[in-house]
């Protein structure tokens, strides 16, 4: 990503009302689905089927930040 886009970014976090909102949603979103999807791959090999709740079970805070780091 580049510099522009990431400064146009915290400047849209800090100056408009709800936009840390956003992108917290955003982060979260992004990280469930990357742990959906490496929850489907394991589930065709095992075989067993994954439920929502077992893949937000696995989720964690540090995962987040990870996403956040990967995004900016």
């Amino acid at each position: 990503m580049s510099w522009v886009w990431r400064m146009m970014l915290v400047a849209v976090v800090t100056v408009v009302p709800g936009a840390f909102v956003l992108l917290v949603s955003y982060l979260a979103t992004r990280t469930m689905w990357e742990h959906w999807r490496l929850a489907q791959q394991e589930a065709l090999v095992s075989g067993v089927p994954v439920t929502f709740r077992d893949v937000l079970a696995t989720v964690h805070m540090k995962d987040v930040v990870q996403q956040a780091r990967a995004a900016l």
